[in-house]
């Protein structure tokens, strides 16, 4: 049966990840946790190891490889690392259920934003000629990717759900181009977060994570196939319901099953 759940679950995640470029890597950890019945402590690592690989192959094909925004990501990935590292020790001494409350509370409100938004490139990081404002908007950029770094240690995700808007609203990005550039720094950060958490790998069950992440790494090249294919507000729409779905299952549960959050 646990066999037979992590094939479930990977698949689930890679969809997200090739899709969308986020949503993965958050239902990584309860997916571990709750639905193949591993360890809070080992299934971070775990998740963080599927999150890498699956974004990893959601990143290879060819269209992917060129939209990505690779000076962008680098910005984004290279300022996480730090504050990666900076979480993993800040959320061993946080009350699991108020971060994940705020966790809840950040998702809906980017779901909301992006439910919102077009599917032009207006972001306030734009230039008339369609590039990018760097002199104006590396500060931010930086900031964005301390953010992610920073819930990538507190929760073990890669922190896509936020990297594809502030790509997109920041930055000014198109959809596409947002998601394949997520999937490279959510490469990024899960390693990092994986070097952050590494006092834990020898605790995981290598058995279900190779089914787990063999399952999401084929899904995910499968769909970043799709994907280019797929219109523009689709993509964001499917990726804003994804987050409030989230959102409202990890409020419900920080607020009903506190005791679940640090089971």
């Amino acid at each position: 049966m646990i066999t037979i759940l992590a094939v479930l679950f990977g698949a689930v995640i890679g969809l997200a990840l090739g899709l969308l470029g986020a949503g993965g890597s958050i239902l990584a950890v309860p997916a571990l946790v709750y639905g193949v019945g591993q360890p809070l402590h080992a299934a971070i690592p775990a998740s963080l190891a599927v999150v890498a690989l699956s974004s990893l192959g959601g990143v290879l094909p060819k269209e992917r490889r060129h939209a990505v925004q690779w000076r962008i990501a680098g910005v984004f990935g290279v300022a996480g690392i730090p504050a990666t590292f900076a979480g993993s020790a800040l959320g061993r001494s946080v009350p699991q259920r108020w971060l994940f409350l705020a966790f809840a509370v950040l998702m809906a409100v980017v779901a909301i934003r992006m439910l919102r938004g077009s599917d032009e490139p207006v972001g306030a990081c734009r230039t008339h000629d369609g590039g990018i404002n760097w002199h104006s908007c590396l500060p931010k950029s930086i900031l964005a990717g301390l953010g992610v770094g920073l819930l990538t240690g507190l929760f073990g995700v890669g922190g896509g759900f936020i990297i594809v808007p502030a790509l997109s609203l920041l930055l000014g990005l198109g959809p596409q181009g947002a998601v394949a550039t997520s999937l490279a720094v959510v490469f990024i950060n899960s390693v990092s977060g994986l070097a952050a958490h590494a006092s834990a790998v020898t605790s995981m069950d290598y058995r279900v994570l190779l089914l787990f992440a063999g399952t999401s790494l084929a899904v995910s090249l499968a769909a970043a196939r799709l994907a280019p294919r797929l219109p523009a507000a689709t993509v964001r729409r499917w990726f804003a319901y994804v987050v409030l779905a989230v959102a409202a299952g990890v409020a419900t549960t920080a607020i009903l099953l506190p005791s679940a959050l640090t089971a």
